[in-house]
């Protein structure tokens, strides 16, 4: 696959750094983070190279020359003026025939890169796939929202309408596009990817995926955001939280230890966090844990919610901890239930599954998506079907007093586990 990185941006957030400096070559570490980018292409395999060029152009063209020192191959195209993230890209039209890569020269990432290809060609009929991960800072970031499929249903582009619950998928600068994107961009035309290209395509009814990854892409287009950029890097966080390397995740139960226990929380307005919520997984996000969720929601099964009904009280949930800086990694939830008789109910989601807890398939499904060390990750519930789950993959548990504490007898747990407060003082803790 042939890569396309855009570096024409002028970085006028950067300005004090790169009002003479191109921003693709800032140095992170001993290197400019162009060169990062093509070093990480090459180690997957991605060594034809074609690079947009903008603001002080010549001095990008004088750094990396033609590539032969990476063992790269490096195409270089000139904008007279600036055209935006689209309008640059249409002069490789007739030039690229085939599913392309394309970065934001100016991201700071380190994924694996061969993982987001082979996910891309498993969709149907796509005409794109773009990196999208949880953010600390949603607020300023574009947005897109999914469905069960992970395609694309909807962009939410800055700025944000206050008062209004979102999915917390930040749209990452990386994307695979069909070599018919082309037809959608205008020439001669300023326009922008994101404004102006993906809410045509989706107008259209063409398909967009979303592929969700933990793995580090941060844009350091702020002298704050560069500043954290260096500090992980030499911290060595950056390759660490690359998918080929194993994670550690702290699982998290839902109801009764994220949010107040109200029964089966079946309506919006009826769902209310913790208040130490939101500071506790934040705790996690500044570690080197994930933070996943697991969740039975019978309901949905016995007819008392829909699935829509339970993405609109997620998407609360991720609004909420997106206020204070914090996230979520991944949602998991089983919406099975054999009990049958009630009014309304589905039937097709009767069934005894695997992925009902205290079964395991949820956890298994982790494993598999963020190559997870099981022996170095934790279960946090209010629950004996959470200690039970927790047992039965093999995962140390540990209960909170909130919700049910532990205290309701449906499960006969052989392991012994300690007791926290609550949510907060269990991750400080583990942390």
């Amino acid at each position: 696959m042939e890569a396309v990185i855009i570096a024409g941006g002028k970085g006028t957030r950067l300005a004090s750094l790169s009002k003479e400096t191109p921003k693709v070559l800032i140095k992170i570490g001993n290197k400019p983070v162009i060169e990062h980018q093509i070093l990480l292409l090459k180690k997957y395999g991605v060594s034809d190279i074609h690079l947009l060029l903008g603001h002080l152009g010549s001095q990008i063209k004088n750094y990396l020359g033609d590539g032969e020192k990476w063992g790269v191959k490096i195409h270089y195209y000139q904008e007279e003026k600036p055209l935006g993230t689209a309008g640059a890209l249409l002069q490789l039209k007739n030039k690229i025939k085939k599913d392309f890569l394309f970065l934001s020269g100016d991201i700071m990432m380190d994924f694996d890169v061969k993982r987001f290809i082979s996910w891309h060609k498993k969709k149907s009929k796509k005409i794109a796939s773009i990196v999208v991960h949880p953010s600390d800072h949603p607020f300023d970031s574009d947005l897109i929202e999914t469905d069960k499929t992970d395609k694309v249903a909807s962009l939410l582009l800055r700025p944000h309408k206050t008062g209004k619950n979102f999915q917390n998928l930040s749209i990452a600068s990386v994307f695979i596009f069909s070599s018919d994107i082309f037809k959608y961009i205008p020439g001669e035309k300023k326009c922008d990817l994101e404004k102006g290209i993906l809410p045509k395509i989706l107008k259209a009814g063409e398909n967009i995926y979303a592929y969700k990854t933990p793995e580090y892409i941060k844009d350091m287009g702020t002298p704050e955001r560069l500043a954290q950029v260096k500090k992980d890097y030499t911290s060595g966080k950056i390759e660490k939280l690359n998918l080929r390397n194993k994670r550690r995740a702290v699982f998290i139960d839902r109801d009764g230890t994220l949010n107040q226990q109200d029964g089966q929380t079946t309506r919006l307005e009826s769902f209310r966090s913790y208040d130490f919520t939101a500071k506790a997984i934040k705790k996690i996000n500044q570690s080197n844990y994930l933070a996943i969720v697991i969740t039975n929601q019978p309901a949905i099964a016995k007819g008392f919610l829909s699935e829509e009904e339970l993405f609109l009280i997620h998407k609360k949930m991720e609004t909420e901890l997106g206020f204070s800086g914090a996230k979520i990694d991944n949602i998991y939830y089983c919406p099975h239930h054999q009990e049958k008789g009630f009014k309304g109910e589905v039937a097709e989601l009767k069934i005894e599954c695997n992925c009902r807890k205290p079964k395991t398939g949820m956890i298994k499904k982790a494993i598999t998506d963020f190559n997870l060390d099981i022996s170095r990750c934790f279960f946090i519930g209010d629950s004996t079907t959470d200690a039970k789950t927790a047992e039965n993959a093999g995962i140390k548990f540990l209960g909170v007093e909130t919700g049910y504490g532990c205290r309701d007898g449906k499960h006969k747990i052989s392991k012994k586990f300690t007791m926290y407060k609550n949510l907060l003082e269990a991750i400080e803790n583990i942390i």
